[in-house]
């Protein structure tokens, strides 16, 4: 290819590309697959390395990250950032209002009425169209110049769309042409099904855990090493503009909608409301629905539309008038440290967790929360006896946040983690570079119990009636020592046990005989296989279609799975290529244990289907309808996303719904799933 055609396909590629990121992050609306995106990005990588004279700051190829910097250089804003002021209740809201109604003299005003995200404000400056610098907030008046970090989020434009490239009839009557120079200003944030998955990573990698979403994307795009920033899931929601030259808007909704014109993420739970009443509404909208949202809040933000009235209302002190923000109750409560003890997982890491005095923290009775390890206690300086304040967010476990040191009598106690393991004597261990210590002797009850709990779990091999407890009393008395001694089990070894009777003991072994022929999927996953969890346990029953076959599996044919990096390719590649494992899975086959076959052509009738449940179920739990779709072949989602097929509604429904509806995804009933599920069983 000479330089003249090398330069027309770039030039292609580059606007392929920014439709579909656009369609992909804006609308939430793909046309072509992961791997038809990956191969137009892959030729475009590949054409800019052979031809470096037209690589250029703004193509899509940017954003892998640069090496890493000494120290952040410092912006000045050109307009400050400025915070808002707050209220915490229904009358100070009608009193924001009374005061810009009485200020401007009028008794009708507009308002807009967003949620606040949770993550962390950055400014990005473009001039003739192209990305020049990202920074973040910092005081209001000076920020960090963090350029390189914000080119490798997905969702911010490296470039503004000119006219041309505008699909058709995208521009509506607040769109112009790309102005001069146009400061926007949005939040960065991580979602929390994003935020789970890293922590999940981390924990296994040993490294230290991030304490929520908006830690993860404040330390994230603070990294000096923007490769690193480039690996983490981050993502951007325009909601304002700063110093514009060029152009003139005349409301708020008009710039909002300006931006999701050129391609900007705008949440799409903004509205516009037009007495303080409504606003009122809203408000106690969101607070009902915020754990149901894919990320963060922590309350609404109202600013008045008009942007001429915005301008005659001023600012006072580093706040405008013009804008506050309602703050939801917090989820978090003062209680006591009363003890803190080990806990030892199925990998031999000590968990430290905190023993609380009972606290009820947003609806839920908590007694007990992580610590996470050892560098987490010392850097908040954590010790027995202290008065903390702990939070709880959804279905994550409760944490302690900080400690009240002004509560402090002298009678608390430091931690020190121990240097032998609690429960088997042997030595306990920290590898360089991990904040994780672990018992590293292989035998230890601890770490059976917790294998053999991960094994019959309801997402493994689901044997019911299989608790703590009892996991407890058979590995203590010696009666397994593997997962696959459940399967040998029988009534007369049972029956010595506490609380095992002839009825319970009779029921606990039909569990077992009933798990005995799980998807294959399940079982990989009930293997504790380390970085397996359950999607990447179902990529490899689909890919390898047997357990035979798996075990065989080569680092090369793994890593051609999709989502399977070098990490996870050499844990399962040696987890089979350990005499111990392979005894145990023998021994489980010998048991009677037999898979179900996974193959793209066994009766899956889900198969490919995405599925979001939202509300409460009337025919069966949330675990019991993610069990059944994944059982069908099914995926099974948090949240809705671009993927999602059917969003399956039950009673009470939160923000999922509204999202369906606009993005124009099925909304069934339950009775009308059962029947979608029957329909398609029909087809196969």
């Amino acid at each position: 290819m000479n330089h003249d055609d090398a330069e027309k396909r770039i030039n292609q590629l580059r606007r392929i590309i920014s439709y579909h990121n656009a369609l992909y992050y804006q609308q939430d609306a793909p046309e072509i697959t992961d791997a038809q995106y990956d191969q137009f990005f892959r030729e475009l990588s590949d054409l800019e390395a052979q031809f470096p004279e037209l690589a250029t700051p703004d193509s899509p190829t940017q954003r892998v990250g640069a090496p890493p910097l000494e120290k952040f250089s410092p912006v000045t804003h050109l307009i400050p950032m400025l915070s808002l002021a707050n209220a915490f209740s229904d009358d100070e809201l009608l009193q924001f209002d009374a005061r810009c109604r009485r200020a401007l003299e009028t008794e009708k005003i507009i308002y807009t009425v967003e949620p606040k995200l949770d993550g962390l404000a950055v400014s990005l400056l473009y001039e003739n169209g192209r990305l020049r610098t990202g920074s973040t907030r910092g005081d209001g008046l000076v920020g960090e110049d963090v350029t390189l970090n914000i080119k490798t989020i997905p969702s911010v434009l490296l470039s503004l769309p000119q006219r041309k490239n505008f699909p058709p009839g995208a521009i509506a009557s607040g769109s112009f042409h790309i102005p001069d120079r146009i400061e926007i200003r949005g939040e960065v944030c991580m979602e929390r099904a994003a935020f789970e998955k890293l922590n999940r990573r981390r924990s296994e990698r040993g490294e230290a855990l991030f304490a929520n979403p908006r830690n993860a994307a404040a330390g994230s795009l603070r990294q000096l090493d923007s490769r690193i920033t480039a690996k983490r899931p981050l993502t951007f929601f325009a909601y304002a503009v700063g110093v514009v030259e060029g152009a003139v808007f005349q409301t708020h909704s008009e710039i909002l909608q300006t931006l999701s014109e050129w391609g900007f993420q705008v949440n799409p739970l903004i509205r516009q409301r037009v007495t303080i009443a409504e606003c009122l509404d809203y408000y106690h909208h969101i607070n009902g629905i915020r754990e149901d949202l894919p990320y963060e809040i922590d309350g609404i933000v109202v600013k008045i539309d008009d942007l001429a009235y915005q301008q005659r209302l001023g600012n006072v002190s580093r706040s405008p008038r013009w804008a506050i923000a309602c703050k939801f109750a917090p989820i978090q409560e003062q209680t006591v440290i009363e003890d803190i003890v080990v806990q030892i997982g199925r990998t031999g890491v000590l968990t430290p967790v905190a023993v609380l005095r009972p606290v009820h923290v947003a609806g839920a009775r908590v007694s007990r929360a992580t610590l996470h390890n050892e560098d987490e206690i010392i850097r908040k300086d954590i010790r027995i006896g202290d008065t903390v304040v702990v939070q709880r967010a959804g279905d994550v476990i409760p944490e302690v946040v900080s400690v009240v040191k002004e509560l402090r009598n002298g009678t608390e106690t430091v931690f020190r983690m121990p240097e032998t393991c609690p429960e088997c004597g042997a030595r306990i261990v920290r590898l360089e570079g991990e904040v994780a210590s672990r018992c590293v002797n292989l035998s230890c009850p601890a770490q059976l119990r917790g294998h053999i709990c991960h094994f019959a779990s309801r997402e493994a091999l689901d044997i019911e009636g299989l608790g703590d407890k009892l996991v407890s009393q058979l590995v203590s008395t010696g009666l397994i020592h593997d997962p696959a001694d459940l399967f040998y089990l029988t009534k007369d070894k049972l029956i010595g046990l506490e609380r095992m009777a002839e009825k319970s003991s009779a029921n606990l072994l039909e569990a077992i005989q009933k798990s005995k022929t799980p998807s294959l999927s399940r079982l990989i996953f009930a293997l504790g296989i380390r970085h397996v969890g359950e999607s990447t346990a179902r990529l490899l029953a689909d890919e390898y279609g047997s357990m035979d076959r798996l075990m065989k599996a080569d680092m090369t044919s793994l890593l051609e799975i999709r989502d399977v990096g070098p990490e996870v390719a050499s844990s399962i590649y040696k987890f089979f290529r350990e005499p111990a494992n392979i005894s145990v899975i023998e021994k489980l086959f010998r048991a009677g244990v037999s898979p179900v076959q996974n193959t793209k052509e066994r009766a899956a009738p889900l198969l490919g289907k995405h599925f979001v449940f939202t509300g409460t179920l009337n025919r069966m739990t949330r675990n019991d309808a993610k069990s059944l779709v994944e059982s069908l072949g099914g995926t099974f989602e948090s949240s809705v996303t671009k993927q999602t097929d059917y969003v399956v509604a039950g009673q009470a429904t939160g923000s999922k719904m509204e999202k369906a509806r606009q993005a124009g995804i099925p909304i069934l009933d339950e009775e009308a799933f059962f029947s979608l599920v029957e329909k398609m069983k029909s087809k196969l």
